[in-house]
């Protein structure tokens, strides 16, 4: 896995640097290298892994049948696969990933849905999500009983609501990970299914990832361990409450709403955490940018971007002459360029890392770099990045309300 990672932009002062230079030496580093050398975080060491991977090949295969495959989940159920899904490379099975429950979109899915030629998989780690059951069964409700063929669910190994409905309807049930939450799931069962139905390669998405973890347990100044120290230090000693994700690719859009989750999920807790910001380049220059230059200076940004130089079309006659020869690849290298460049000359902290080029093994990488990053990043503000518990008390309520009829 080969990629870069600018500081630069931060404008660090050399106190400043040498506050760094002590988070990357300090026992929380040691701790995860250690603790991850020990298996410790399954989230992470399931890269490793190749025996699992024939099974999932096996159930993609038995979907693989249909022309639309229906994903009901939602937040980490979701987020992980459908970031992979981006990269896929054929147009069969259409994979359409239901993560939410606006009556109206599924109102128009199912005017133009053929249930024949339609596979549904469901994903819940508990099995009592009351978003994905209100999925299923809603399909369920419109389109009867269908051969158990089209269905795979996927959820804990307990009694729970979903795998009663599996045992209950003679349905394939596989085991969601006990250890490993929905939002660090990518390489598990949960992202590499969805990915396989999508003609990629699983053993390429985790050997990325497995090649990342590697190197950051092999030196204590590994890219991913210098984002969480940079990101916690401009936080605590600057106020940057607000992390900006700016990729320059459409296919990183999905990737950015994955990052979202897994640092406000992960780091909001105890008054802690930087809120992070979904963007898009260029879209967002034309929207956001503004707000950033000379706004508030309460942000962290990260830009992704990509080789695209002589990407597209050459244009042999242009109204601009900047443009003759040039391609749209081209233009986006220079937009993000003179971005980064803008940011920091209006003392905006901002970094810079750029992937060779965007596959299966570059972004399973990618995405190991956060996953890391976030639980270093939950280590130094003192948080436990695996729980949420203020998410469950929305859980809670929902269900009485529904129960209670306060509707």
């Amino acid at each position: 896995m080969s990629y870069t990672q600018n500081l630069q932009g931060s404008l660090l002062q050399e106190q400043e640097k040498k506050a760094i230079e002590e988070k990357l030496h300090s026992g929380v580093i040691k701790e995860f290298q250690l603790k991850a050398q020990e298996g410790g975080f399954p989230q992470l060491s399931c890269v490793s892994s190749q025996d699992d991977l024939p099974l999932y090949e096996d159930a993609a295969r038995r979907l693989a049948q249909f022309e639309e495959i229906l994903i009901f989940g939602t937040g980490g159920s979701s987020l992980g696969g459908k970031t992979l899904c981006t990269l896929g490379r054929q147009e069969k099975p259409r994979l359409t990933f239901m993560d939410n429950i606006d009556p109206h979109t599924f109102e128009t899915l199912f005017r133009t849905l053929n249930p024949e030629k339609t596979g549904i998989i469901t994903i819940s780690k508990s099995g009592s999500t009351v978003e994905t059951l209100m999925q299923i069964l809603t399909f369920i409700e419109t389109y009867g009983d269908l051969p158990s063929a089209h269905f795979l669910l996927i959820t804990e190994p307990t009694d729970n609501p979903l795998r009663r409905l599996a045992t209950q309807k003679g349905w394939p049930c596989l085991d969601h990970p006990q250890n490993i939450g929905g939002r660090f799931s990518c390489f598990s069962l949960v992202g590499l299914i969805p990915a396989i139905l999508a003609g990629l390669d699983p053993r390429e998405i985790r050997k990325g990832g497995k090649d990342v973890l590697d190197l950051h347990l092999s030196t204590p100044k590994a890219p991913a361990f210098e984002g969480a120290a940079l990101n916690v230090y401009l936080a605590e000693e600057h106020q940057k409450t607000l992390s900006v994700m700016m990729p320059y690719s459409d296919q990183l859009n999905s990737f950015s709403l994955w990052y979202r989750q897994l640092w406000a999920e992960s780091l909001g807790k105890k008054g802690k955490g930087p809120t992070p910001v979904q963007a898009l380049g260029t879209v967002d220059q034309h929207s956001q940018l503004q707000l950033y230059l000379e706004g508030p200076k309460d942000k962290f940004f990260t830009l992704l971007g990509l080789n695209w130089k002589e990407r597209g079309t050459p244009l042999k006659t242009a109204v601009i002459p900047e443009f003759k020869g040039k391609t749209m690849g081209d233009l986006l290298i220079a937009e993000q360029k003179a971005t980064y460049q803008t940011l920091i000359n209006h003392n905006c902290p901002t970094r810079l890392m750029t992937l060779d080029s965007l596959d299966e093994y570059h972004l399973g990488g990618l995405m190991m770099h956060f996953m890391i990053e976030t639980i270093v990043a939950a280590a130094f503000f003192g948080v436990d990045a695996f729980d949420q518990p203020a998410v469950e008390e929305g859980k809670r309520l929902s269900k009485r309300y529904m129960a209670e009829g306060e509707i």
